[in-house]
């Protein structure tokens, strides 16, 4: 069983302790004020009431015994995470993830230490924007800067050919990982793999090559 540490207790950080209860992870919760605590009990083994810009502080919750700690400070609590995120790696956290709202912050939290960054509201911007700017594309999980798994429906010219037949990641520069049909995901798709009218693919790529395509 993975344990994690929050630091943060705001909208975001009830999100992903709840999810990460569900998963049956152990969870360890911090924030300044124990009013953003208390609805979390339910769901976590420990939640303290701490300042975890205070190196001392992080000291006392053992960090490094986490497999790894997220740090989601609140919008107008820019420095802290940078404090904070910078404290965690010296004090041996293993892997940090850092909460950023742009750009800046997010160089910045790397600089700092950040393992990896977290754009939530990003995240459902650019879920929401492609989605529905597009009949074609019907939903989109973003992976990296450049790169998303994106659910499309294949087009005409695909039913009744096989992959393999389209030489479909060299002509396309995409790679189909899974088809979607009556709710079922099946990936793991043979070469041999023959697209079907009734299903939906799980495309993983850029943008701009799934744009070339739909067009």
């Amino acid at each position: 069983m993975k344990s994690f540490l929050i630091i943060g207790m705001g909208s975001f950080g009830h999100h992903l302790c709840r999810a990460l209860s569900k998963q049956r992870c152990e969870v360890m919760i911090v924030d300044r004020t124990s009013d953003t605590l208390e609805d979390m009990l339910p769901y976590v083994v420990s939640a303290k009431v701490g300042d975890c810009t205070n190196e001392e502080v992080l000291r006392s919750f053992d960090v490094e015994s986490f497999d790894a700690c997220f740090v989601c400070v609140g919008d107008d609590s820019v420095l802290d995470s940078l404090q904070i995120t910078s404290l965690l790696k010296e004090v041996g956290a293993k892997k940090v993830f850092s909460k950023a709202d742009n750009d800046v912050q997010a160089k910045f939290l790397l600089r700092s230490g950040a393992d990896e960054i977290i754009y939530p509201e990003l995240e459902i911007a650019t879920r929401i924007a492609v989605s529905e700017s597009s009949d074609s594309i019907f939903d989109c999980i973003r992976l990296t800067a450049e790169y998303s798994i994106y659910e499309l429906a294949p087009l005409k010219q695909w039913i009744g050919k096989s992959l393999k037949e389209l030489d479909f990641r060299a002509q396309y520069d995409l790679t189909v990982i899974a088809a979607i049909r009556d709710g079922v995901v099946r990936p793991n798709l043979s070469p041999g793999y023959t697209f079907k009218a009734d299903e939906h693919l799980l495309v993983l790529g850029h943008l701009e090559d799934i744009r070339k395509i739909i067009k």
